[in-house]
C-alpha cells in the first residue's frame, strides 16, 4: 500500500512536545515584569514595598521631573515609592529648594550621588513617610517612600529608613 498515508502516533506526542516547549519558551517574553521606569523596575519596587507593585512612568516637560510611582495596596493599606529626576543647570537651586519640603532636618548620606540627605517625609494627611533627595552630576532626584497607616506590619518607621536608603543606593547608581 504505497500510496497510504501512516502517521506514527509517536511523532503526534512529538509534535506536541515540541509546540509546548515552544510556547513554554514563548513564556518568559509575555510574563516578565513591566521596567518602564529608567532607575528601577516593578520587581525592585515591589520588594521594596512588601508586595506586587504597579508602576507608572511619566516622561519629563520641559523644566519639570520625569516621574516614576509605584503603588501597592493590600487590606486598607496603601504603599507608594515616587521617584523624580530633574535635569537642570540650576541644580544647586532646585536641590535646595526640594530639600526644604522635609520636615526634619536632613541627615546627610555618605556614598551616594554627589550628594544626598534623608528625611521624613510625613504630611500632614497621614501619610508616614521617609523621603531622600539628591543630586547626580546636574541632576537632581527625589524618593519617597510612605505608607497610609502609622502601624504598618512591614513599613514600619525603621523599614521605611532601611529601604529608602536601598532605593537611594538604586537610583543614584542607574544615573551615574
Amino acid at each position: 500500500m504505497a500510496g497510504d498515508i501512516y502517521l506514527n502516533p509517536l511523532s503526534s506526542r512529538g509534535m506536541r512536545g515540541a509546540l509546548l516547549a515552544v510556547l513554554l519558551a514563548a513564556l518568559p517574553a509575555v510574563a516578565h515584569a513591566a521596567n518602564n521606569c529608567p532607575w528601577i523596575n516593578e520587581a525592585t519596587a515591589s520588594g521594596l514595598m512588601g508586595g506586587d507593585a504597579v508602576g507608572v512612568y511619566t516622561d519629563p516637560a520641559p523644566a519639570q521631573s520625569a516621574v516614576c510611582t509605584f503603588v501597592q495596596s493590600e487590606a486598607g493599606i496603601t504603599r507608594i515609592l515616587r521617584i523624580t529626576v530633574m535635569e537642570t543647570a540650576e541644580f544647586r537651586s532646585v536641590f535646595d529648594t526640594e530639600s526644604k519640603v522635609c520636615v526634619t532636618l536632613g541627615a546627610p548620606l555618605i556614598a551616594i550621588g554627589n550628594e544626598a540627605i534623608v528625611c521624613s517625609g510625613d504630611d500632614r494627611k497621614k501619610l508616614y513617610a521617609e523621603r531622600v533627595v539628591g543630586r547626580v552630576r546636574n541632576q537632581v532626584f527625589t524618593i519617597t517612600l510612605s505608607t497610609s497607616r502609622k502601624d504598618d506590619s512591614i513599613l514600619t518607621r525603621s523599614e521605611l529608613k532601611a529601604r529608602i536608603l536601598t532605593a537611594a543606593e538604586q537610583v543614584s547608581g542607574n544615573l551615574f
